[in-house]
């Protein structure tokens, strides 16, 4: 019997969580242990505190940003081109799933594109433009994680989802198993307290807290591993761009995997 295509969009969802991410990108990560290890070990703890708080800030800052930028009619509008009626953005959590796939998975070009043209852009310019490049594209991918939300029916760039948007964040940006089933268990506890009309704030006050302790630096050393290679002189062009492409489509994913796997579970709750 053929399965459903919700059926089998729950089986894309669990292959795409236990997976890890490309082989390079392992590689490089147990070449970079060592000095991950050397950072731990050498600078102060209050230091890293000092650090993480500082990160989380900006992190904050960048999503209000981009929430600034998001419009909502432009994602009804394109639903509404695909069949969905809806007048508002919570109308959506309840339309077909196949409907709402195309549209989200239409975004992913668009910022790829755009993330690509600023990594060129600051590529050009070594070091000085590159520290630049990493708020931008940052900017470029909250947004992008927020579309990807609306269309499946949730306002996240509402401060309240910041947990979750971190975690979709950190899941693109790590690329590992274990980031994506720690956000996979962030989606359920959204859709059990948005079924029953709670306020979604985190699993508690305490996950918060360790998230935006840890979790923000350990995003920001993920996506600057990548990136080293944009400070060869000439390459830099070549290097930004193609990155910020990857690393935008990536964010794309996650998003749609996991807003997917949102969308479901808090149907299958109501």
């Amino acid at each position: 019997m053929p399965l459903t295509y919700e059926e089998a969009a729950r089986r894309e969802i669990e292959r795409w969580v236990r997976s890890s991410g490309p082989l390079w990108q392992g590689v490089f990560d147990r070449a970079m242990r060592p000095v991950d290890w050397l950072v731990e070990r050498v600078t102060p703890a209050d230091w890293r505190a000092q650090l993480d708080a500082a990160v989380a800030r900006f992190l904050e800052t960048l999503h209000d940003v981009a929430s600034w930028t998001f419009n909502e009619q432009y994602v009804l509008e394109a639903v509404r081109k695909v069949g969905v009626a809806a007048d508002r953005i919570e109308a959506l959590r309840t339309a077909p799933l196949e409907r709402l796939d195309p549209v989200a998975r239409g975004f992913f070009g668009q910022h790829a594109v755009l993330a690509a043209l600023e990594g060129a852009g600051t590529g050009l310019g070594g070091f000085t433009l590159a520290a630049a490049d990493v708020p931008l594209l940052f900017g470029i991918n909250l947004r992008l994680i927020q579309q990807i939300g609306a269309v499946y029916g949730f306002r996240v760039q509402d401060p309240v989802y910041r947990p979750l948007v971190l975690a979709i964040f950190n899941a693109a940006a790590a690329g590992t198993s274990e980031a994506r089933q720690a956000a996979w268990r962030e989606v359920s506890v959204a859709a059990a307290l948005l079924a029953r009309g709670a306020s979604y704030q985190g699993r508690t006050r305490d996950f918060v807290r360790e998230q935006n302790r840890h979790l923000p630096r350990e995003l920001v050393k993920n996506l600057a591993r990548r990136k080293l290679g944009q400070l060869i002189p000439l390459a830099g062009l070549a290097v930004g761009a193609g990155i910020n492409y990857v690393f935008t489509r990536e964010t794309g994913e996650a998003a749609y995997m996991l807003f997917r796997a949102l969308h479901l579970e808090h149907r299958g709750r109501r």
